[in-house]
């Protein structure tokens, strides 16, 4: 079998029966029986792709779409991939509603007051209806004045980690895989929140600081969507990795270009754009669904 289909649904929600997985199944050619990865909650169906008269690469996206289809609605992500590369070695990820539940500019805009303003900018510009970084000057230069110790409430009351991050970073790095936090947010929040999922290392924007109060500016250049892709190829070249070796999710317009050049790119609970054109989404799973995706059964889990 030289592709595979990853099942998941969310581990509070299990949804794999037989019934379900035979009917998924009926879909891929040359389909084997499942492989159970953990009862109820993930699967592999390994397929063979038919030999094509064309030299046109098999969209492994278009698949999981017609396995989408036959699965009815039922709350399942499905991931489609080529089995010999669906171990990674390196992974990136965004930080903000993709490794963590809120997007931070946000909670810092409302302790002044301007939460909702702040938060449609957001909105638009990770839909991409608006640069990203014209965008982010906008919304820091709202913030001038604000006590930077308001930061160490925000990560302690307001912060929650996505459930399933900190097994998969610390699953691939007890692996030999190496971790990257990439963010268009700011190194005083990526710092800790790196730190508290086990990270390898973090990179963000800096803002800058006039004493105890944030001056209203980030140091230039900004850390947007053409440096996130810049670290997904420093990263490979640095540790001599191929294309397939490499993982990357996020949500945003700011990630695609990082999605699309990663050897499984995937869209987090994302903007419509992006899940478009990521290679895969997940809409229903946590993050652990990246360990099932690797072919990790739920016991090869690090603790």
């Amino acid at each position: 079998m030289d592709h595979v289909a990853t099942l998941v649904c969310h581990p509070e929600r299990p949804a794999l029966s037989d019934a379900l997985l035979a009917r998924v199944a009926q879909v891929l050619p040359g389909a084997q029986s499942p492989r159970m990865l953990n009862p109820g909650l993930a699967a592999d169906i390994p397929f063979r792709v038919p030999a094509a008269a064309t030299d046109e690469p098999y969209d492994a996206r278009a698949q999981a779409d017609r396995a989408r289809a036959a699965l009815d609605g039922a709350p399942v992500d499905v991931i489609v991939q080529p089995v010999a590369t669906r171990r990674k070695r390196l992974f990136l990820a965004d930080m903000d509603s993709t490794m963590i539940g809120q997007e931070c500019i946000d909670e810092l805009a409302d302790f002044v007051g301007l939460k909702e303003r702040v938060s449609a900018i957001t909105e638009r510009a990770m839909r991409g209806e608006l640069a990203f970084e014209p965008a982010l000057r906008e919304r820091v230069a709202l913030l001038a004045g604000l006590d930077i110790g308001v930061v160490d409430r925000i990560i302690a009351e307001r912060i929650t980690l996505t459930p399933g991050g900190p097994a998969l970073v610390r699953t691939m790095r007890r692996d030999g895989g190496y971790a990257a936090l990439v963010s268009g947010g700011f190194t005083v929040f990526t710092g800790p929140i790196s730190r508290m999922i086990g990270f390898d290392e973090h990179r963000s924007n800096v803002l800058v600081a006039e004493g105890r109060e944030l001056a209203g500016r980030v140091e230039e250049p900004i850390l947007g969507k053409e440096a996130k892709l810049a670290a997904l190829l420093e990263l490979r070249d640095r540790f001599g990795l191929a294309h397939a070796d490499t993982l990357a999710i996020g949500d945003g317009a700011n990630d695609l270009a990082m999605l699309e050049q990663a050897g499984l790119g995937v869209a987090f609970r994302a903007k419509p754009a992006v899940a478009a054109s990521a290679h895969a989404r997940l809409d229903h799973a946590d993050l652990t669904a990246l360990l099932y995706a690797q072919g990790y059964r739920r016991e090869e889990f690090a603790d």
